[in-house]
């Protein structure tokens, strides 16, 4: 069927298979942001557009009288950035899909796009394609790519312009985000687009509609790609593909609709900064935890970094998703192509979730049981029911819990001072 350009013909599109199989990716904010490496990714608002006295002194302290945002970008050089190290590292984090800035709200675009002249990364900074090039180290490794990308940008004039008309203009528009968009799918085909910077206007500003009619009818990749909800004022979390709602969404219940939840490890930013501190990076703990309880409740898990301005995603970054990867290589079973149980999580305990594959239910404990026995109340066994530890040879023994569900038999681990890694996954087979 082809799509009509309103919500309700586009709503009904079915999303394509591989997202909600997919589970987990990794987000990357990179940008002119990424050179004062300062408070956020929202730098030049909080500086220029907020004159936030922080920021204002930052810049005088740092930098030469008089400088302005546009004299960071031949700063960002990407001197470091090798694409298939990148490639290697998110596939060795388990993720399946990547998402990377193909431009952020001050309007830099990673690859030369015809319609932001002097600001991006072909005229200026690194002189390279940085989209195109991790496109193509990602399809060799096989993971899907995703391009984010801003509808607005803070400080552009015709933005500007059609901003102080109410949105009753539209030159930016079509002179700016839609050229853009275009080129980004005509040129780099990608699986996913996620959209942002949508909340000052209305999505009948934007054109939304009529972009997302012509990528479902008549794109290069009509049959594939996945976009998410950020499409004008007031879609997020009713319209799209599937559903933000909110950054760092954490939904409570399953929800009705295919979401995501997007996180980052510097708890702080989503781009890099150079003042980080250890506290404020998430720990595994943490990031095991969000990955699945956002799992058992339906979602996709992105979890971001931020490079440096020259392309090196810092080790405690890279530390982190490859304890993410390691975590997926013994438990995965129980989170790629997994879908949400009838129950998600134990009533009687906050450290149980549940996922299924099919008649399989698998349980998630994030703490082990101090006496060695699991106590999972949901799970109805039967006489041939069989129970295994992910990542450990053998059956578990179990019997039937006393009213209802079943006490597991864990094996005995060695007394240490350190709690053992985060997150164990039982694998039940013959239970309703």
């Amino acid at each position: 069927p082809r799509y009509r350009p309103d919500w309700a013909s586009l709503d009904a599109r079915p999303l394509p298979a591989w997202y909600d199989r997919a589970k987990v990716g990794v987000f990357v904010h990179w940008g002119v942001f990424s050179v004062p490496a300062w408070g956020s990714e929202w730098f030049w608002w909080h500086w220029q557009g907020q004159r936030d006295a922080a920021y204002e002194s930052f810049v005088r302290r740092r930098f030469p009288p008089g400088t302005t945002y546009a004299d960071f970008a031949p700063h960002f050089t990407a001197y470091d950035f090798q694409p298939r190290q990148w490639a290697q590292l998110f596939q060795r984090a388990g993720a399946r899909y990547v998402v990377l800035t193909t431009k952020h709200h001050e309007g830099f675009t990673n690859w030369g796009s015809p319609v932001s002249w002097n600001w991006n990364s072909v005229d200026t900074g690194p002189h390279r394609d940085l989209v195109g090039e991790l496109g193509e180290a990602l399809r060799e490794s096989n993971l899907r790519y995703g391009l984010y990308h801003s509808l607005m940008e803070w400080f552009n004039p015709l933005y500007l312009a059609d901003k102080q008309s109410d949105f009753k203009t539209q030159s930016f528009v079509l002179k700016k985000t839609m050229p853009e968009l275009y080129d980004l799918v005509l040129k780099y085909k990608p699986d996913l687009i996620w959209s942002d910077g949508d909340w000052e206007a209305p999505d009948s500003y934007w054109n939304s509609t009529s972009f997302l009619a012509w990528l479902y009818n008549d794109s290069p990749v009509k049959d594939t790609v996945v976009v998410n909800d950020r499409w004008g004022r007031g879609c997020s979390c009713r319209h799209g593909g599937f559903y933000n709602c909110a950054d760092k969404f954490r939904p409570g219940t399953l929800p009705e609709h295919k979401w995501e939840m997007c996180s980052s490890l510097d708890t702080l930013s989503w781009g890099y900064r150079s003042n980080m501190s250890l506290p404020e990076v998430m720990d595994e703990m943490s990031m095991i935890e969000e990955l699945v309880q956002t799992v058992s409740l339906g979602g996709n898990y992105l979890l971001n970094v931020g490079p440096t301005k020259e392309g090196v995603i810092v080790p405690i970054f890279q530390e982190r998703l490859l304890a993410l990867g390691r975590w997926l290589d013994t438990n995965g079973e129980a989170i790629y192509e997994s879908q949400p149980w009838r129950v998600q999580m134990e009533n009687t305990t906050d450290i149980v979730w549940y996922t299924s594959r099919g008649p399989v239910v698998f349980a998630i404990f994030l703490l082990w049981p101090r006496d060695n026995v699991l106590h999972l109340s949901s799970p109805i066994p039967s006489p041939g029911t069989q129970v295994t530890l992910l990542g450990f040879a053998g059956t578990l023994e179990w019997q039937m819990q006393p009213g209802a569900g079943m006490l597991i038999t864990l094996p005995y681990m060695l007394p240490s001072p350190l709690p053992p890694q985060s997150g164990w996954v039982v694998k039940l087979e013959g239970v309703k």
